[in-house]
C-alpha cells in the first residue's frame, strides 16, 4: 500500500446487505484483490457485501474505511479499520462514492442503485458484478476483472 495515504488509491465496494453466498464470495475476493493491489477499500461499513469485502481486504493486509449511516462509529463491522459515523442514513451514500476513485457494485437493491447514481453523477467509473444492468456500468465477469478495471481507472 502507498505509504502516503493521501495518494493511496481508494476503491469503493458497494452492494446488498442480504446477498446470496455467491455474491459474498465475490465480495470477499474483490476486497482481497484490492488490498493485494495496494488500494484502500471504502464501503458503507455494515453487513453483507460491505462486510465480506472488508474481511477479504483485512485478511490480505489492507486498510478499510466504513462510512456509516448512523451516529456511532462502533456500529462498523469488525473488519473496518476506520469507521466514520455520519448520522445521515442513506444520504451517506454520496460520501461513500465521493471518497473513492472508482466503484465496484456487487449485487444490491435500491441503496446500491442510489450509490451507483451518485457515482455516475460524480463521473466515477462503476464496475458491476451481478448488479443493476443500466447504462454507465461496465460489467465484469469476475472479481479479478472488476479489480483490474477499477485499478486501471484509478491510475488514469
Amino acid at each position: 500500500m502507498e505509504k502516503n495515504l493521501r495518494k493511496a488509491r481508494r476503491v469503493a465496494v458497494i452492494g446488498g446487505h442480504r446477498p446470496d453466498q455467491e455474491s459474498l464470495d465475490i465480495a470477499y475476493e474483490t476486497g482481497r484483490r484490492l488490498a493485494e493491489g495496494g488500494a484502500i477499500l471504502v464501503c458503507g461499513g455494515l453487513t453483507g457485501v460491505m462486510e465480506a469485502a472488508a474481511r477479504g481486504a483485512k485478511e490480505a493486509g489492507g486498510l478499510t474505511i466504513g462510512i456509516l449511516p448512523g451516529t456511532n462509529p462502533e456500529e462498523a463491522n469488525p473488519f473496518i479499520d476506520l469507521g466514520l459515523a455520519t448520522g445521515l442514513g442513506f444520504n451517506r451514500n454520496s460520501m461513500v462514492v465521493l471518497n473513492a476513485g472508482s466503484v465496484i457494485a456487487i449485487d444490491g437493491e435500491y441503496g446500491t442503485l442510489n450509490e451507483i447514481a451518485f457515482a455516475r453523477i460524480y463521473n466515477k467509473k462503476v464496475i458491476g458484478i451481478k448488479t443493476w444492468n443500466i447504462e454507465g456500468i461496465t460489467t465484469a465477469g469476475s472479481a479479478k476483472e472488476a479489480v483490474e478495471l477499477a485499478l486501471s481507472a484509478e491510475t488514469k
